[in-house]
């Protein structure tokens, strides 16, 4: 399947130190990119970029912060001169901010936007000139499927999400026919944060999340890398601007009508 090979290309990924962002690093690897892996955690960089290179592949970590904006003309520079170009930005890194409305503040909204919406565009500004040098390049921005909801005590965070959405968006149009831009917009994936939280503060929230899922499981970091590839391949040359829902299906049935066959 030489259409979503991604032997002989680049890729540069944020967050991949763990979760969805490591998961990732290891399939680009896996299907053939060399992987420069950012983060704040270096420690996780040098497990994943170990664990690509007894593989097979090629990966170089970077530990940093990606809010520290000054940093990223440095990463980008890294990543060209450690393998010689750049094909693919992975725009991970983000975080989440959930205060009630009265607790949040002008500087929740604001280090939501910076984190989502802000680190993106100019990682991607600077990557382009490099991008453009590259037949078939790509931008994938994570998004989250909060993306048109409105979910109580997430406002910042859900406005981060969804501007990052239109972010991605407004570049497809700025940078086509050259430049693919798409994100993936995940559903619950069983990040080991997640696997924590639902083993130690909400274990009846595993069935909920469940059962509200027509796949009826949680996703994995690696549905979501498995996505991932497939965009940054060249069996996606034909899209771009797309918000692509990795969710295993929303349940709309507020009960439950009929059993699953």
């Amino acid at each position: 399947m030489n259409a979503f090979s991604l032997s002989g290309r680049v890729a540069l990924i944020t967050g991949a130190g763990r979760g969805i962002g490591a998961a990732i690093a290891r399939a680009f690897a896996e299907a053939g990119a060399a992987v420069v892996v950012a983060a704040r955690t270096g420690a996780d960089l040098e497990v994943i970029a170990a664990q690509i290179r007894a593989a097979g592949g090629q990966a170089q970590p970077v530990p940093l912060d990606v809010n520290d904006l000054s940093r990223l003309p440095a990463l980008v520079d890294q990543a060209v001169s450690s393998f010689g170009g750049l094909d693919i930005l992975v725009n991970n890194a983000g975080g989440e901010i959930t205060p009630t409305f009265l607790e949040t503040r002008v500087d929740h909204i604001e280090a939501a936007i910076r984190f989502n919406v802000s680190v993106p565009f100019e990682l991607s500004r600077l990557a382009t000139p490099y991008l453009l040098e590259r037949p078939g390049a790509s931008i994938i921005n994570i998004s989250s499927i909060v993306v048109g909801k409105s979910v109580r005590a997430h406002l910042a965070h859900h406005t981060g999400k969804a501007a990052e959405a239109q972010l991605t968006r407004s570049m497809a149009a700025d940078l086509g026919p050259r430049i693919r831009v798409n994100a993936i917009l995940p559903g619950a994936i069983e990040t080991d944060a997640l696997r924590h939280y639902l083993n130690t503060k909400a274990p009846d929230l595993r069935k909920t999340l469940i059962d509200h899922t027509r796949l009826r499981r949680i996703g994995t970091p690696e549905d979501v890398a498995y996505a991932a590839v497939y965009l940054a391949s060249p069996a996606a040359s034909w899209v771009t601007g797309t918000l692509l829902k990795i969710d295993g299906g929303t349940v709309d049935e507020i009960v439950p009508m009929v059993p699953d066959l």
